[in-house]
């Protein structure tokens, strides 16, 4: 559900566009908002978590983002939708980290949790296939609201499904929040995604942005500061310290920004220099998301044979060579040129997601699964975020579209590379220990 709603919409916001006379900046506002609030909340609900029980976070989280999604589809005007975004946005920060602990909870063999972390992928890659396709599908049959209305049974059946199968988890009251350094956070990535948004429209010299570069790296110094000194950090500095823990965070971090600035800015390719309607642009994306499913199922089976660094490694180099293709294919390549360029990224993505995954979780131990979720999300969505806002920026600055499109390809095909680089050093061929602690 959480998923779906990051690709589904990307679909959908050239229509809400042009129905609530929304700019390129709103566009963008529309689809980050959700992201920063994720992004910047995902510690918090991690924290919260492994404080007061993942089950219960989850569940209430559940119902704030069932709720948020009924706002966004009743919203009169591009404010009122951005505000329920971001309610929506605190109601995945509330699920994400809690479904991956819930999973540790639920099996905790090595071999069994590998299986439950691959089929994790492989919903999480079946909602992605899903979105474009199901957005363009509503949006051209009933309306862009019904893109949110969806949300409301999945919710309900999730909640009722987890209360009833899904045992309690442990509560530890010896956990404190670090307000202070959750606010920083917040902070920080608020900041980066605001600077990467206007930057297009203002230009990357403008005051207001080089204040805004300046606060946010002040916000990030703070938070490093603040978890050096707290008693009870949000974010134990042993979790960092972890090769295996933080090198596939910033893994994570690289292939969401590579994906999800070609997802949206693709979409808006299609339908603006194109001219294809919602539906056909779904269609038009679907082999770039469709690989998501089939890698996600093959790398969990695989990684059982050859560890997961193989398979994070393979997916970031096909998806470095995806977006290359992209760029390299001209100002206004036939379509069929762009299929291949596409499934290889989506299939990379994917191909390295459930590995990366992995990794994390098994390296973190289980007083602190709920943190681990949580980081490796907040640096997931703060990768998408950043995707988003710089490649709409891009679009905005450049002399013209297609170039505007070519560069983001370039940068997105430079960040797999970084992130395929990074993982032959930091993944580790067998399933890591767990910390201690």
């Amino acid at each position: 559900m959480v998923i779906l709603d990051v690709t589904v919409i990307n679909v959908a916001v050239p229509v809400v566009g042009r129905e609530l006379s929304a700019s390129l900046t709103d566009i963008q506002w529309i689809t980050d908002g959700y992201t920063l609030v994720f992004a910047g909340l995902l510690l918090t609900g991690g924290a919260l978590g492994d404080r007061l029980g993942n089950r219960r976070i989850f569940c209430t989280g559940v119902v704030v983002f069932t709720l948020a999604s009924a706002g966004c589809g009743l919203a009169g005007s591009t404010g009122t939708l951005i505000a329920a975004r971001l309610v929506e946005g605190l109601g995945a920060a509330l699920i994400v980290p809690g479904s991956l602990a819930l999973l540790q909870q639920a099996y905790p063999a090595p071999a069994e949790r590998s299986r439950a972390f691959g089929l994790w992928g492989s919903m999480a890659g079946i909602a992605a296939s899903a979105g474009p396709l199901l957005g363009g599908l509503l949006v051209t049959t009933v309306g862009w609201r019904w893109v949110f209305f969806i949300n409301l049974p999945v919710g309900c059946v999730c909640l009722l499904l987890t209360l009833r199968r899904v045992s309690a988890s442990p509560r530890r009251a010896d956990r404190p929040l670090d307000w202070p350094a959750q606010c920083a956070l917040v902070a920080g990535v608020a900041l980066l995604t605001a600077v990467l948004n206007e930057a297009g429209r203002r230009g990357w010299t403008d005051p207001l942005i080089l204040t805004g570069t300046g606060l946010c790296l002040l916000a990030a110094a703070a938070f490093v500061l603040r978890e050096r000194l707290a008693r009870s950090p949000v974010l134990p500095l042993p979790l960092l310290r972890s090769r295996p823990m933080s090198g596939a965070a910033v893994i994570g971090l690289l292939f969401n920004f590579a994906f999800y600035s070609m997802i949206f800015t693709a979409s808006l390719y299609f339908q603006h220099e194109r001219g294809l309607s919602a539906l056909r642009t779904g269609i038009a994306l679907f082999p770039a998301v469709a690989m998501t499913m089939f890698a996600s199922v093959l790398s969990g089976r695989l990684a059982r044979r050859t560890g997961h660094r193989p398979l994070v490694v393979t997916g970031m180099v096909l998806g470095a060579a995806g977006l290359a293709g992209w760029a390299a294919a001209g100002a206004n390549p036939h379509y069929l040129l762009l299929v291949g360029p596409m499934m290889a990224a989506g299939f990379g993505t994917s191909f390295a997601l459930t590995g990366s995954t992995a990794t994390v979780m098994s390296a973190a131990p289980d007083t602190h699964s709920g943190t681990a979720s949580a980081l490796f999300n907040t640096a997931r969505q703060i990768g998408s975020a950043a995707g988003v806002a710089l490649g709409g920026s891009l679009l905005a600055a450049t002399a013209g579209f297609a170039t505007g499109l070519r560069t983001s390809m370039a940068i997105g095909a430079a960040a797999y590379v970084t992130a395929a680089v990074l993982a032959v050093f930091c993944i580790p061929r067998k399933e890591p220990r767990h910390l201690t602690g």
